[in-house]
């Protein structure tokens, strides 16, 4: 039995906000995840979405609880970027 090499890109390798991703796709591996454990779409659905087989979503999801201090600082830094765009937007009401 053969098995296929793996198509995750470590962070320290990838060029989409230092996050693994597949290769050839700039599905993140934090995405994956978040659709399907925090949204709790079905794996296939998420594949079909975005063209990928379904191997590649069961390989991202195993690498996001495979490299548990990873992900946390992937988790952590997205959150602060999000934050920071929010704190610049000019959409934002201020605080009263």
């Amino acid at each position: 039995m053969t098995t296929k090499p793996s198509r995750i890109v470590p962070g320290t390798e990838s060029e989409i906000h230092e996050e693994p991703h597949i290769q050839g796709s700039r599905v993140t591996v934090r995405d994956v995840h978040a659709r399907v454990e925090q949204r709790g779409l079905a794996p296939e659905r998420v594949a079909e979405r975005y063209n990928l087989d379904i191997a590649d979503i069961y390989e991202a999801l195993a690498y996001y609880h495979n490299n548990p201090a990873e992900m946390r600082e992937v988790e952590e830094r997205h959150e602060r970027a999000v934050a920071e765009a929010k704190d610049r937007s000019s959409l934002t009401p201020p605080d009263n």
